[in-house]
């Protein structure tokens, strides 16, 4: 495989031999035209005496014009740039004058850029919208992680802070946006006005002046000053705090928005609060806003820190590469993640849209005050907000929804699983180039990291690990930090040696199984490295971690008593439990630590029938964590997978709906890896799985009520699902009736929202055309995101596989949004009829997606989910055949991912098949 060989060591910043302190920058838009023109008046610090100047600019925009005037200039005339080179490959151009510029002095250095508005979704891009007849395009910006350089010449590098003015000029009858307040917006002829700087600009000369690294020539004159006629407004916003490149954000379009406010709890102050959208969806926006009013005094009291701006807006956009993206003070975001309907788009919508709003506010102190210094600390930001926004503000707001319990299956599974990869990577990982940087926005970054903190809090307690969050964030107001920064702030609250115990989870890959033995006087413990193919070499196993076991043991009472203090440190120790052998044990209660358990095969049944008994000791989260590791040491070979499917057998009766969510996960994978087994088999694991979940169905139903409780709405969602997937025939007889009243008479009355989802992938499923081009009108009609997602998840479904290659097909239409490729492929990978097509649709089509998402976060995972629900090792060859020869430096890390992946359920298919098959038999499923 050809891929980035860039070492750690190679990553050279950008020369700091002159640094920004202030940038004004103009922005002409033409939404007609779909093109920008740009000013930019940097003030400068000459750092070492130098004629030239480096800074970031990429493609699209290209550099028309550079001058500059500096205090110690022989004349007071400006010097215009005699040169304007661009390393293309780098990023970066040098401008070259005449004099040199002292050391220890200041100097304004004037740039004129311009570019195309492409739909790329990275720098600044346009999108479109359309309502009620009309339509028309409309702009935003997304720089993270470094391509603020595509929209404007800039230190694009996230230590290299400065302040910001941008004014926006527009036409009039758009709105603009920035990170800021608007200062001022006056009537303009489309000029951009006279500066000195630009005095040398011709008027009516207009071309690129750039040179490849080794062409070498005089800087060419840039466009005009005054533009075409036409209503144009000039928008200017209040000067930003000091801040990264990269959370600079400005948008300009036909927006609506809602507003409301919130009144610091520190200050007083009170902060506007916004959500705009385009003119289709702003019915759909209160619940972002409502969650912003809800959450900011909570953030401001925990971190005692005010939120520094004088407003924060959200704004929703139709196309958009990540989830969401935490600019300051303008928040940015996908339909899906942000828009909502109280009757129809459930509960699940409601969860995320409360969850990510969160997690971007959280942003605004981790990440904009406060930055991490370079890429290889990016977890610093997205752990902290995953762990502060989806689970200790969602325990304030929401404690319902019991956030706790819920990160073992969103976020603690998540990362386990990636990081029992061989292919995975630390938590602080080296980003040597810009191709490493956008791979690490994964479960290491977000999950792993958030589930490190998360054990830590619990170690320490909650409260002081929050006071030494407030610290940490304190002691770098508006600066950069590293890890240890916040080590030590945390250790200043606490007393406690924070980075000796933390060192390894954050700087070592992989976490530890552990491995449990009984013996005369208590248990014997030993750690090692967990993979999930169970081929550990010796050199891949020398970390030491830092285990805080949580001993759970019942007291003479019956009652549960939890030993928090015992730890493991060593690769090998011992602890004493009395009459171990008649005592029931269990290492990590409440499912905190960020590790795998290895029980005895005997002491994992008595443990079963403990979690299967009314009134348990085992809380819900130790019954999921029980699930989890029971069936990944299964797969891993490390456990039996027959010891995994006992298990789930004595929990029918289980009563939590995310032990049943983690149940329902649990067989799942078992199918998908089972899935080209004979017949037999395969209808023996169906059989199982219509035992477990069809009856529980019947008894939750498919109607919801009022008064149903989140916990109840969920269970029946996963009831439901699993009973249909499973051909259960009464389900999937009433998934039939209420599809049918759709399709014959319009009404979607009996698809509640939360059911959306289960219904129109079953009814495509075992379904035909008709069922097909219903759900295919609905994804050309829907009227909610949620709505969106689950008729393209339809589609993805069909069993015929003419209906498949017409849902690949449809794929690269016109008819979808880039974003929403991943959900057509994961879709249809999670299809056993169109899974290897999908792999045939991703070899054919792999050009035209690297072109597609060229610089964009999801093309790793689009790649990904097109090969890795293979299960052979045939297919591991095959995978590995065609992307020798491809150019993999972007998605690299995903496909070294996926492979091992696909590795590990072949190494679990081959060992276990018959093994599975004597269970299915002799429990009578087959």
């Amino acid at each position: 495989m050809v891929a980035s060989t860039a070492k750690p060591q190679d990553h050279v910043k950008i020369s700091e031999d002159v640094t920004p302190t202030h940038y004004a920058v103009t922005i002409k838009t033409d939404l007609e035209k779909l093109e920008y023109e740009g000013r930019a008046e940097i003030d400068v610090n000459v750092n070492v005496a130098t004629s030239s100047i480096t800074f970031h600019v990429a493609e699209p925009t290209t550099v028309t014009y550079a001058a500059l005037s500096s205090e110690n200039m022989k004349t007071d005339s400006l010097q215009v740039a005699k040169d304007i080179s661009v390393d293309k490959e780098g990023e970066k151009a040098t401008v070259t004058f005449e004099e040199t510029l002292r050391a220890g002095t200041k100097a304004k250095l004037g740039l004129a850029f311009k570019g195309e508005l492409t739909g790329s979704l990275m720098g600044y891009y346009k999108t479109t919208w359309a309502h009620e007849g009309r339509k028309g395009n409309y702009t935003l910006t997304q720089f993270e992680p470094t391509a603020a350089r595509k929209a404007m010449p800039c230190w694009d590098e996230p230590a290299i802070k400065a302040t910001f003015d941008i004014s926006l000029l527009s036409r009039s009858d758009t709105v603009s946006l920035s990170n800021m307040d608007v200062v001022s917006a006056t009537p303009s002829n489309g000029g951009f006005g006279q500066s000195p700087l630009f005095a040398a600009v011709a008027a009516s000369e207009k071309g690129p002046a750039e040179k490849g690294p080794s062409e070498k020539g005089p800087a060419e004159k840039g466009p005009s000053e005054k533009g075409p006629s036409g209503d144009w407004t000039l928008t200017k916003f209040a000067t930003t705090p000091k801040m990264s490149t990269y959370l600079v954000a400005w948008a300009n379009g036909e927006f609506k928005h809602i507003e409301s406010s919130f009144t610091s709890p520190l200050t007083g102050r009170k902060v506007n609060l916004r959500v705009y959208t385009t003119p289709e969806y702003i019915t759909q926006a209160g619940l972002a806003l409502d969650v912003k009013v809800r959450i900011l005094p909570h953030y401001e009291r925990i971190f005692d820190i005010a939120y520094p701006l004088p407003k924060l807006d959200t704004l929703v956009a139709s196309d958009f590469d990540a989830g969401a993206m935490e600019n300051w003070g303008l928040i940015t975001g996908r339909t899906a993640a942000y828009l909502y309907d109280p009757k129809t788009s459930g509960i699940n919508a409601l969860k995320q849209i409360t969850e990510t709003q969160s997690h971007e506010v959280a942003h605004q102190w981790f990440g904009n005050i406060v930055t991490m210094k370079w890429w290889d600390n990016l977890w610093l930001n997205e752990a902290f907000a995953t762990l502060m926004g989806e689970v200790i503000i969602i325990q304030q707001i929401h404690p319902e929804w019991r956030p706790h319990a819920e990160f073992i299956n969103m976020h603690l599974d998540r990362a386990l699983g990636l990081d029992s990869l061989r292919s995975s990577h630390p938590i602080e990982v080296p980003c040597p180039d810009e191709k490493a940087i956008n791979q690490i926005f994964d479960a290491i970054s977000y999950s792993k990291g958030a589930s490190v903190l998360r054990m830590l809090s619990s170690m320490i307690g909650e409260d002081v690990f929050l006071k030494g969050v407030s610290k940490y964030l304190k002691s770098h107001l508006y600066g950069n930090s590293v890890t240890a920064d916040l080590w030590r702030g945390i250790s200043e609250a606490s007393g406690v040696n924070v980075n000796e115990i933390m060192a390894s989870w954050t700087l070592k890959v992989g976490y530890p199984l552990i491995e449990v033995s009984e013996t005369a006087s208590g248990l014997a413990l030993k750690q090692t490295r967990f993979l999930a193919t169970n081929d550990v070499k010796p050199e891949e196993d020398e970390t030491v971690w830092h285990v805080p076991l949580n001993i759970q043991t019942l007291g003479a009472n019956g009652k549960a008593l939890v030993d928090s203090k015992a730890v493991l440190t060593e690769k090998e120790a011992t602890f004493d439990i009395p009459n171990v052998g008649s005592s029931l044990y269990k290492l990590n209660a409440g499912t905190t630590g960020v590790y795998r358990v290895l029980y005895p095969p005997a002491h994992l049944a008595k443990l079963g029938d403990e979690a299967a008994r009314k009134g348990s000791s085992l809380l819900p989260e130790d019954r999921m964590g029980l699930v989890s590791d029971a069936f990944v040491l299964a797969r891993s070979g490390h456990g039996s997978t027959s010891a995994a499917l006992d298990l789930m057998n004595k929990l029918r009766a289980e009563d939590d709906y995310l032990v049943w969510s983690r149940m329902s996960n649990a067989i799942g994978e078992v199918g998908t890896v089972w899935w080209e087994q004979p017949k037999e088999v395969q209808d023996g694991l169906m059989a199982f799985r219509r035992s477990l979940f069809g009856p529980l169905a019947q008894k939750l139903g498919f109607e919801f009520s009022e008064n149903d409780s989140p916990d109840l709405i969920q269970w029946r969602i996963t009831a439901v699902s699993g009973a249909a997937i499973a051909d259960d025939p009464k389900t999937i007889s009433e998934v039939k009736r209420r599809f049918n009243l759709l399709l014959e008479k319009n009404d979607a009355s009996g698809i509640p929202g939360d059911l959306q989802r289960c219904i129109y992938t079953n009814a495509v499923r075992v379904g035909g055309v008709k069922e097909y081009e219903k759900v295919l009108d609905i994804y050309r009609h829907f009227e909610t995101p949620s709505q969106k997602v689950a008729a393209m998840l339809g589609l993805a479904r069909a069993s015929d596989p003419a209906l498949v290659e017409r849902t690949l097909d449809l794929v690269l239409s016109d008819e979808v949004k880039t974003q929403d490729y991943m959900y057509f492929v994961a879709g249809s990978a999670m299809n056993p009829h169109a899974r290897r097509p999908t792999w045939k649709w991703i070899q054919k089509n792999l050009p035209t997606l690297v072109e597609r998402f060229k610089g964009n976060f999801s093309l790793g995972r689009v790649i990904q989910y097109g090969f890795d629900s293979l299960s052979t090792f045939e297919d591991v060859k095959e995978i590995e055949a065609f992307f020798k020869e491809q150019d993999t430096s972007t998605y690299g890390q995903a496909l070294s991912q996926g492979l091992d992946d696909v590795r590990a359920k072949a190494a679990w298919l081959q060992r276990d098949r018959a093994e599975v098959e004597q269970w299915l038999k002799k429990n009578k499923y087959v």
